[in-house]
This record gives structure tokens, C-alpha cells and sequence, in this order.
């Protein structure tokens, strides 16, 4: 009886040199990467009874009397993740536009656009609130303008991608007709585009949502700052409900967004 071998599509069968090397490539920079972040498994393991230890202390009676606050701020930070996504759509919808390959008017223009959403989305949300915190002073303000600026750059880079994977024959059966190019994106580009777009959106206010509940630790409004305080003073009856509080919005979010999909789809 013959002896069963794997072979591999190519001509001698075995992987390709270039395959192994690349592997032995990966493997290196992944070990050296492990040694800059300071990845010690022997360390980690060693920290798992102070995780439990912290996790322990979670188990403890809620401070119910708190509630009234913990809704107030779950809504203003729930408000902000809304807000900000709307405005940044509105935003970006040119922006994609003029940041796709196949829908912008100029290539000077699209590498201009392309350049700009990259500096948009270049720093994270935390960064550019500071810089609102200190131009309009504390408040969700600073948060919501923060969201806007780098979701605007990430939504219209987002746009941009699923506008130039669009099916070109729709596209050109459009222009066929003898549209122009505001009626072709109109009636064959954004119709394409946009199943895929929503569920970008989708994610983004989910992001946001999440990104809102981090700003607080700048003074930028929502539940952050409740969050951060609560740990500082380890008070865990009041950090039991707001951990509680943020998984329960990201799941209601979730699930809305997976009907809202499967309906667009």
C-alpha cells in the first residue's frame, strides 16, 4: 500500500523558497516585536491573581442610588456617538466622492482629498480632544467635534473604497442613457455603493459610542469621566454599573445594526 504524501500544486511539489523565507521573515519580525512591547508570557501569567483579585472586588452590592446619574451620562455619551455620526456623514459623502478614483473630477484633486482624510483620521479621538478641550473649554462639546473631525476621515475614506469597487458595467449602462455625473452617481454609483457603506456607518456609530465613553478621561463629556473617577477611588459599586451600562448600549447597537443591515441588503 502507498504511503499517502501531501504535494502541493507546483512543480516539485514542496513549498516555494520564496514561501518559506517570507514565513522566517515573519517569524523574526514578529519575535522582535515581541521583545519592544515587553510581551512576557511568564509575566502574564504571574499578573493573573491580581486580575482576579480586581475582578473579585467587581463582585460587590451596586450602588443603586446612582442610577439616575449613570442614565444621564450613558444618554449624553449615547447622544454624542449619534450626533457626531450624523454630522460626519453629512461630511464626508463629498469627500468620498471626490476621494475615489473613478468619480473624482482631477487626480490633483484626488490626492488632495486623499492626503486631507488621511490627516483627518491620522491621530486618535482622544488626541483632537484635547485640542477642542483646550479651544472651547470642557463639556461633550470638545467630544462631539473631536468624533466628528476623525470619524469625517475615516467615513470618507470608507465612501471612497466602495465607490471604486463599484460594478462599472451598472456605471456605464447609466451614462448610456446620456446622464451626467451628478446623475450617475446618483441613479448607478451611490445605489452600488451603498449596502456597503451602511454597514461601515453601522460600525462607526458603534466605534463612537465606545469613543465617547473614552473622552471623558480629557473632560470631554459622556460616562468617562465617571468611569475614571469611579476607578480612582475604587468605588466598584458604582463601576459594576457603568461597566454593566456600556455593554448593554454596544449589544442594543449591535443588534440594531445587524436588522438594519440585513434589511438594506
Amino acid at each position: 500500500m502507498t504511503a499517502w504524501k501531501l504535494r502541493l500544486p507546483t512543480k516539485h511539489g514542496f513549498v516555494p523558497l520564496w514561501w518559506g523565507l517570507g514565513f522566517i521573515l515573519l517569524l523574526g519580525v514578529l519575535a522582535s516585536a515581541a521583545v519592544l512591547v515587553e510581551l512576557d508570557v511568564l509575566r502574564l501569567l504571574q499578573s493573573g491573581g491580581n486580575l482576579w483579585q480586581f475582578l473579585g472586588q467587581l463582585l460587590t452590592v451596586p450602588d443603586w442610588a446612582y442610577i439616575p446619574k449613570l442614565l444621564l451620562k450613558m444618554l449624553e455619551t449615547v447622544e454624542m456617538g449619534i450626533v457626531s455620526t450624523a454630522i460626519a456623514l453629512l461630511l464626508s459623502l463629498p469627500l468620498g466622492v471626490l476621494a475615489a478614483e473613478n468619480t473624482s473630477p482631477h487626480p490633483v484633486l484626488y490626492h488632495c482629498i486623499r492626503n486631507l482624510l488621511n490627516l483627518m483620521r491620522a491621530l486618535p479621538e482622544l488626541v483632537w480632544a484635547l485640542v477642542f478641550v483646550s479651544a472651547v473649554g470642557l463639556g461633550p462639546l470638545p467630544g462631539v467635534m473631536a468624533l466628528i473631525f476623525v470619524t469625517t476621515g475615516f467615513l470618507g475614506k470608507f465612501l471612497a473604497e466602495s465607490i471604486e469597487v463599484v460594478d462599472a458595467n451598472g456605471v456605464v449602462g447609466v451614462k448610456s442613457t446620456g446622464a451626467g455625473w451628478l446623475q450617475t452617481l446618483m441613479f448607478a454609483v451611490f445605489p452600488l455603493a451603498l449596502p456597503d457603506f451602511i454597514g461601515t456607518v453601522l460600525y462607526i456609530l458603534d466605534h463612537n459610542v465606545r469613543s465617547a465613553t473614552i473622552l471623558g478621561l480629557v473632560g470631554a463629556g459622556g460616562i468617562g469621566y465617571e468611569l475614571v473617577m469611579s476607578m480612582r477611588l475604587f468605588n466598584y459599586g458604582r463601576l459594576i454599573l457603568i461597566a454593566a451600562a456600556i455593554y448593554i448600549v454596544v449589544t442594543i447597537l449591535d443588534r440594531f445594526s445587524d436588522v438594519l443591515r440585513s434589511r438594506v441588503i
